[in-house]
């Protein structure tokens, strides 16, 4: 059997024309009876070698994190040491010289690309600490500008693994990163050192991060749009960052939306339930447009929370649950079964100048060489 990633070596390496690879593609997908724009395409599996490779892969980085961890200096004497971070970071990236450059493997690839950038962050975090005293961490202005500064550097070392081996969850995760950097620029100058804030205090600064979050989440939207208006077909990598960047805006949107209108403070009322329902529709209006379902998972807690809410103000307390999962569970299954036709009944009454930006309503089954 051979995989995708087989056939994308096989381009690569000149045995195949992107042409031919494509008609085959076309040839297999032709015998398939759902249509390529029923689905949501990004790179998860090759096969269960990766599985085997991922597990492989995270126990020996357990093990060298669990190693670094005994190299002092540590925080404290007995806290973390930056050597945990390094070393995991170190081995991520020898790994996917092999794994992701020479074998294209993508399970392997993703968990190598988290491990590198989350110990580059630990051990950039970690040495900044050390180095200028663990006193000065005594309030949460310090914590926000290591924050930012590990941050800053984390984003940087994104950029370089995506410079050298292009995993598409880079991009996002350096996004990630940046968004952290902001976060912590913006609170640090809000809250004092050695100085407990008030009540009043903690809610504006609080409200400051949301606000920042949801603004921070629309420009992360705008560019997974930007990466998926550049592959239209979804045929190559560029669509893969786009997924992934879409499912990083998703909750960066969702989260500080629903926080405004008061569903996690637990103060909700029936018109904010309705709220949440109405809004949800809209997403959903949203997510048949651009064809990525990231942003309906994402809110998908909140939602059964607000249909929950309104069957018990209805008098159906003890079947409030059941109701409800049985109301969104068969919307979203009948969503996923009429998704091409529903998105075409979104998509059609759009101006040209719009749909010539949004994923083509029918395209062929086929993914070409990665760009």
């Amino acid at each position: 059997m051979y995989s995708e990633s087989d056939i994308d070596a096989a381009v690569a390496g000149g045995i195949l024309g992107p042409d031919q690879a494509a008609a085959f593609r076309g040839f297999v997908a032709a015998g398939r009876p759902i249509s390529a724009v029923d689905e949501e395409h990004f790179r998860l599996l090759t096969g269960f070698n990766d599985i085997f490779v991922g597990l492989a892969a995270l126990i020996l980085l357990v093990a060298v994190a669990w190693i670094g961890q005994y190299v002092p200096p540590q925080i404290g004497g007995d806290g973390p040491s930056p050597f945990l971070g390094l070393f995991v970071a170190v081995t991520a990236w020898g790994l996917a010289e092999f794994f992701t450059l020479k074998r294209r493997m993508a399970l392997p690839s993703i968990i190598l690309t988290l491990a590198f950038l989350t110990g580059i962050f630990v051990f950039a975090a970690v040495t900044i600490v050390i180095a200028v005293g663990e006193s000065y961490m005594e309030s949460p202005r310090e914590v926000f500008m290591v924050l930012s500064a590990s941050a800053a550097i984390t984003a940087g070392a994104a950029w370089l693994h995506w410079r050298r081996f292009k995993v598409p969850i880079t991009i996002a995760a350096g996004a990630a990163a940046a968004v952290a950097l902001v976060i912590g620029l913006v609170a640090t100058p809000m809250v004092r050192s050695g100085e407990r804030l008030t009540d009043a205090e903690v809610d504006s600064v609080h409200f400051i991060l949301e606000v920042t979050a949801l603004v921070l989440g629309l420009l992360t939207f705008l560019f997974a749009t930007w990466w998926d208006a550049s592959d239209r077909r979804r045929q190559t990598r560029r669509s893969d960052v786009a997924f992934w960047l879409h499912l990083l805006a998703a909750p960066l949107i969702v989260h500080p939306v629903f926080w405004l209108l008061g569903l996690t403070e637990g103060g909700a009322s029936i018109g904010s339930a309705i709220a949440v329902v109405l809004l949800y529709v809209v997403m959903a209006v949203l997510a048949l447009a651009i064809d990525r379902r990231a942003i309906l998972v994402s809110a998908l807690a909140y939602v059964l929370w607000a249909i929950n809410m309104l069957f018990r103000e209805s008098g159906a307390v003890e079947l409030s649950v059941a109701l409800t999962a049985l109301v969104i569970g068969s919307a979203l299954l009948l969503l996923s079964a009429f998704w091409p036709n529903a998105r075409r009944g979104v998509v059609a009454p759009l101006p040209e100048g719009l749909q010539a930006r949004l994923p083509l309503l029918d395209r062929p089954a086929t993914r070409i060489v990665p760009a």
